[in-house]
């Protein structure tokens, strides 16, 4: 059994402040890592989600597990720190319960198949009233790489006939800055039919922590966009005005290309009629023509507390 402290995680995984998702964690086997996350009020996150009502992201509960299985296969995958140790896949989440400012959470993530540059692990997040989040998730080796074009304006920037910009979604989303994760609104269809958009920029804060030197965004954060994406627009019914919309899970979730500084992302999703007040939607994230990721994913839409 190993200890490792903050800073000898540290010199294990490229994250800091403010993506670093673990205070501590102890390597139990070679199968089996543990990790730690205290949670206070002063976290970043919780001024934007949700103010007022703050709890900790699903999706970076999802980030914990990703880095606390990092811990255990880094070094088996790249001693070297040649490539990018990604997260590739996400199968069969579930948020079952919330965290919130004063909870302490507990990571598990347990090695299920090391073969061919990839890892597959079964994690958990809880806290102490029970299993918080459960996912399957696949960590793979990329090369380094880098943005090879510059983007020109398009149809997707912002005109006066988007359908929403921010101020219009933040009428309806109870999310606020740092991780209000749409900038507009492009179009939206009576059949549930929403295109959105995200610019990139290197001046926030998850820039500041993910991966210095390499800045890629994460896709726990990828998938945090698309549900966005669907939660403006389910929300803006009029018989929603008022409540919440919670991200239940993810059936999966699947990245193909790292997304970078300068990128605009464009947002397809498409959510089928919610006949009760549970919905389900899939949503693609492009960067020009080319896909970076894929979701499917399930919500509720409840009243507030």
């Amino acid at each position: 059994m190993q200890l490792l402290t903050y800073q000898e995680i540290q010199e294990i995984l490229p994250y800091r402040y403010p993506m670093m998702m673990i205070d501590r964690a102890v390597i139990e086997s070679e199968t089996r890592a543990v990790g730690l996350k205290n949670l206070t009020f002063n976290e970043l996150f919780f001024q934007g989600h949700f103010p007022n009502h703050p709890i900790m992201p699903g999706v970076l509960q999802l980030e914990a597990m990703v880095q606390t299985a990092q811990l255990l296969v880094q070094d088996k995958l790249d001693p070297e720190r040649k490539a990018d140790l990604y997260l590739k896949r996400m199968d069969r989440v579930k948020f079952r319960k919330p965290n919130n400012p004063g909870d302490r959470v507990k990571i598990e993530a347990n090695l299920e198949k090391l073969d061919n540059g990839e890892a597959v692990f079964q994690c958990r997040t809880s806290n102490s009233a029970g299993v918080t989040c459960q996912a399957k998730i696949t960590l793979a080796l990329r090369p380094f790489s880098r943005p090879e074009t510059f983007p020109e304006l398009n149809e997707f920037d912002k005109t006066a006939n988007i359908h929403r910009d921010v101020n219009g979604i933040m009428s309806h989303v109870p999310h606020r800055y740092p991780f209000l994760l749409i900038d507009n609104i492009i179009t939206a269809t009576d059949d549930g039919h929403i295109v959105a958009t995200k610019n990139i920029s290197a001046n926030e804060e998850i820039f500041q922590g993910y991966k210095p030197g390499y800045p890629v965004l994460p896709g726990s954060l990828q998938a945090e966009i698309v549900a966005q994406a669907g939660c403006s627009y389910v929300l803006a019914k009029p018989e929603n005005k008022g409540k919440l919309a919670y991200f239940m899970g993810i059936d999966e979730a699947e990245y193909f290309h790292p997304i970078f500084p300068g990128d605009q992302l464009i947002c397809d999703v498409s959510l089928p009629p919610v006949k009760s007040r549970f919905g389900k939607g899939a949503g693609e994230i492009r960067v020009g023509n080319t896909v970076a990721a894929k979701v499917s994913m399930t919500f509720a839409v409840i009243d507030p507390e």
